[in-house]
């Protein structure tokens, strides 16, 4: 996710925007920028393509501002480049504007409004900005009037902050699904879209809820709807300390983890990509990897769920046979092994102990390993021979949720880099395909208020409930049924969809929740006619299914995305749905009770 920082008050502000914008690095980026307003008419802009420090080498330090806003940007609308990073300029540079989300009738607009305006830039944001500015002149509107009507015609999701050159000491800002937070100070305020970008500054926040516009002035919060009626909220305070800053403003590190999803993506994508925009692993892991004439999975828990979709991702890509095994069973009954095999070791801590006795035993054998992990420097890390990173960011939770998304992504990645190698695949597509499905996560997180309702639905007084699905739909309920039973203490099981008939349909109960996910072409109609056996003996059925095989009466659609990555789609709606019943329930989401995050005996 983009990030959003603004400050108006008496300091530099342009140190405390570049100091806010690096807070908000983990989120994942491709360019930056900032906008400063020294007084009337008088702004300066920078941007740079890239990391915060090619930002900072840009910026004049010799410029002093006491207004100004700032923003990350991960391409979108447009190519990363500083032709469409933010902030971005009316073409008269009188606004300047930051934004977050996705403009969805953007086309619409600049067809009803713009047709004569030259773009600056290939993003959906611009036409924002150039809208206000359009009705500034041409309906001889005040600022903030032609900032509500722009805000009213757009359809999507935002948080936006516009600065008009004519008013130094004023910051417009509005939010629609994307989070944006205003900042209480002493004689100056912020805005921000993440509490720790501006927690340096001040720790009292007001949230700026769905549809509102806030006026920000040094002395003054001022909220109001799109009537005009002013809104009264207190401010709240941002209790983050050492033990729980990655937490910022969520109630639970878990929720904050399953947001940050797109973020992991796109920053996985930065990771793995070189200077010719291709997606790269080191070649010693290729050659290894290529010698191989099988790649063992070993994992736990949900890397062990993460381990089944990654084989399918291996052997449909790169035609390498792939096993894989529970770490506690394969390290004292362990199978007949191949000629020339190479081990994947799946842990988000790195430190799981099931795992690393099995990473002995191979060592002892002298066969190749490698680590998928988010922790640098872990055991499992150290002791093999290759290491790929997660780059999630720290995960606090119990249960994992971003570790999880994170390895099938990096798994994707190292598939297709093998495929091609092997002349299997012609030209890549993961750097696409990830992107598109990391907007398909943020779309499915945007909505999440029906999923919590359908959580209150389903699952407020289940004792039990199960998922079932096919292919890479029954890894996906497995890894479902984990979330739930985790933290929500539900008795949860997850089935391939063909497998109920032979025995397990008979715990099927009056109202027992049935969850099927529906997105491989190929069996979606065996999946419903399984699912509608269980509705004929009384359970209570939901489907998630995705966009082209969907029906009218399915509860969750998720987006369109390439079927091999389907998984890392299907999964956030059932990670929503356990978060939302634990919740409900009452329960520690982020500390279940008997279970710890790393599980470091065996």
């Amino acid at each position: 996710m983009c990030g959003i920082v603004g400050y108006i008050g008496a300091k530099d502000s342009k140190e405390i925007l570049l100091n806010g914008l690096e807070k908000l690095e983990y989120r994942g980026y491709d360019s930056a920028g900032i906008y400063v307003l020294k007084k009337a008419e008088e702004g300066y802009l920078f941007k740079e393509k890239g990391r915060m420090a090619a930002l900072r080498e840009k910026v004049d330090d010799s410029v002093k501002a006491t207004a100004g806003i700032g923003h990350t940007r991960w391409a979108t609308h447009g190519a990363p480049s500083v032709r469409n990073a933010h902030p971005h300029q009316s073409v008269s540079e009188r606004f300047t504007i930051v934004h977050n989300g996705v403009i969805e009738n953007y086309q619409e607009i600049k067809d009803a409004y713009l047709s004569d305006v030259e773009q600056k830039s290939d993003t959906d944001t611009e036409i924002i900005v150039q809208l206000i500015s359009w009705f500034v002149e041409s309906e001889d509107l005040e600022t903030i009037d032609a900032f509500k009507k722009a805000i009213v015609a757009l359809e999507g999701s935002y948080a936006i902050a516009l600065m008009d050159n004519q008013n130094p000491d004023v910051i417009y800002a509005a939010k629609n699904k994307s989070p944006l937070l205003l900042g209480k100070g002493d004689g100056f305020n912020v805005i921000c879209s993440d509490a720790m970008a501006m927690i340096k500054e001040t720790n009292q926040f007001v949230e700026l809820m769905d549809k509102e516009i806030a006026t920000v002035t040094r002395e003054s919060l001022i909220i109001e709807d799109f009537t005009g009626e002013k809104i009264k909220r207190a401010p709240y305070t941002a209790e983050i300390d050492s033990d729980d800053f990655e937490k910022g403003t969520y109630p639970y590190y878990m929720l904050k983890e399953i947001d940050e999803q797109p973020a992991v993506m796109r920053k996985l994508l930065l990771k793995y990509q070189d200077e010719n925009n291709n997606l790269t692993v080191d070649q010693a892991i290729v050659d290894a990897m290529l010698e191989s004439d099988r790649v063992y999975i070993i994992a736990a828990g949900t890397s062990y769920n993460g381990g089944l979709v990654g084989k399918e991702l291996i052997e449909k890509m790169t035609h390498i046979p792939t096993e894989v095994h529970v770490s506690s069973e394969f390290g004292y009954n362990t199978p007949i092994l191949s000629e020339k095999p190479f081990f994947i070791f799946l842990s988000q801590s790195g430190e799981t102990a099931d795992s690393r006795q099995v990473l002995v035993k191979t060592n002892a054998l002298g066969h190749p390993s490698l680590t998928v992990t988010n922790v640098a420097g872990s055991t499992l890390s150290r002791e093999s021979n290759f290491t790929l990173l997660l780059n999630a960011g720290p995960e606090i939770a119990v249960a994992s949720t971003k570790a999880y998304t994170a390895q099938i992504a990096v798994l994707a990645i190292l598939s297709e880099v093998i495929g091609i190698e092997k002349g299997l695949i012609n030209k890549g597509t993961m750097l696409h395909d990830i992107g598109i499905a990391a907007n398909a996560i943020q779309a499915i997180i945007d909505d999440k208020e029906k999923i919590e309702s359908l959580a209150s639905d389903y699952l407020s007084t289940s004792r039990n409930a199960f998922y079932i699905g096919r292919g890479m739909d029954y890894h996906v309920a497995l890894e479902a049924a984990l979330k739930l039973k985790e933290i929500s203490y539900i008795q949860t099981e997850g089935f391939a969809a063909g497998e109920l008939k032979h025995g397990t349909i008979a715990l099927i109960e009056e109202d027992t929740p049935v969850i099927a996910l529906v997105t491989e072409k190929r069996v979606a109609g065996h999946t419903r006619g399984n699912l509608q056996e269980t509705k004929a003996r009384g359970a209570h059925a939901m489907v998630i299914s995705m966009e082209g095989l969907d029906r009218p009466e399915d509860q969750i659609v998720i987006p369109h995305v390439n079927p091999l990555l389907s998984a890392l789609v299907s999964v956030i709606p059932t990670q929503l749905l356990a978060y939302y019943c634990s919740l409900h329930r009452g329960n520690d989401v982020d500390k279940p009770r008997n279970l710890a995050k790393s599980v470091t005996v065996e």
